[in-house]
């Protein structure tokens, strides 16, 4: 933090009272952003800003509130100098041909993963019961990416509305406008949300025991190289894609099989290994490549949606030009051999 001090406030007593907030914060500015390292800085800071005005803070509204607040403006002041962050399936088009060409671009400001469990990601056990289960489905990657497409005043306003479940009057205080107009950017914010992504099945119903099935059976079939089973585990309207830098989605247990088999480097059982981790509240994946050396290495970071019928309905395949660095965010080691045991699915460790 700065070296200048806190207006009648200790480092102490400020870290106290904010610091239990810090992960809730790090998850709205990620909403608000949709890169997880956007929402780090910008966490930094709002509590920097929180700290330079300690001082002041007269306590009327709840130090929860008051740190949202300044994260709200901090991120609206950092986006009006950014791009959206889409993914692929949000940039228009119909799903592509599994048979193509693989299309890239590296200029997009892509969506990116956040690293966090559910625990981790939703507010305290003081928080309202409501809240808690707004803020754990909003952070879901299906979610993020469809607001994406809002306008930065409307995607602060629904957030703070539907997910915070802030009065209209709060909101209209927060951003500065009135609150006719806060209802009005509302209304907006959720017509455009329901016509904004490809068709995704619900958030999965399944029961802890059912998931682990699934998923054994999915880390199963990528592990074996069986192409024939991996179709067998997604739906028949499943989507698939894979950012940065490719830009194109593929929709249909066929067409993503296809997909793996023209252009997956595996070539056999044994090729890839998957371990185990959590990203925006969902299973994921870190998928290990075996590379010319014998080594696996960092491939890909996959997440999953489920639906209620034991089926994979959505994959995201994150590829990136620090998956190391990346994989350490999410828990994964820099090879799969160095994970402990009880983690690894594969017998390949």
């Amino acid at each position: 933090m700065s070296t200048t001090t806190a207006p009648n406030a200790s480092d102490a007593e400020f870290l106290e009272v904010t610091e239990p907030f810090r992960r809730e914060i790090l998850a709205h500015c990620y909403r608000m952003m949709g890169s997880h390292h956007d929402a780090e800085d910008l966490t930094q800071e709002t509590y920097l800003r929180a700290w330079r005005g300690y001082g002041g803070f007269d306590r009327r509204a709840s130090v929860r509130t008051w740190l949202h607040k300044i994260a709200t403006n901090t991120c609206l002041t950092a986006l009006g100098s950014r791009q959206r962050r889409p993914l692929p399936s949000g940039l228009g088009g119909d799903a592509f041909d599994p048979t193509d060409d693989l299309l890239q671009d590296h200029e997009v400001p892509w969506l990116e993963p956040f690293a966090g469990t559910v625990d981790e990601i939703a507010p305290g056990d003081d928080a309202d019961p409501a809240y808690v289960v707004g803020a754990r489905e909003s952070i879901r990657l299906a979610f993020i990416a469809a607001l994406q497409h809002l306008p930065e005043r409307q995607r602060a306003v629904l957030i703070l509305r539907d997910v915070l479940q802030w009065r209209a009057a709060e909101v209209a205080d927060t951003i500065g406008v009135t609150t006719a107009t806060v209802n009005s950017l509302l209304q907006r914010a959720r017509e455009q949300l329901k016509n904004t992504a490809p068709e995704k099945d619900s958030p999965s119903t399944l029961d802890d025991a059912a998931k682990r099935e699934l998923l054994a059976k999915y880390v199963s079939a990528f592990e074996r190289y069986d192409v024939d089973a991996i179709v067998d585990l997604f739906t028949d309207k499943a989507i698939w894609e894979m950012p940065p830098p490719f830009t194109g989605w593929y929709q249909g247990a066929g067409a993503i099989g296809t997909l793996i088999r023209h252009n997956c480097p595996a070539e056999k059982d044994g090729d890839q290994i998957l371990l185990p981790t959590t990203a925006n509240g969902q299973p994921a994946f870190g998928l290990y490549m075996r590379e010319p050396d014998g080594v696996h290495r960092p491939f890909q970071l996959q997440v999953l949606d489920l639906d209620a019928d034991g089926k994979v309905s959505y994959v995201v395949a994150f590829f990136s030009d620090t998956l190391e660095e990346d994989f350490a965010r999410f828990g994964l080691p820099a090879t799969p051999y160095e994970a402990p045991q009880r983690t690894a699915p594969s017998p390949f460790h």
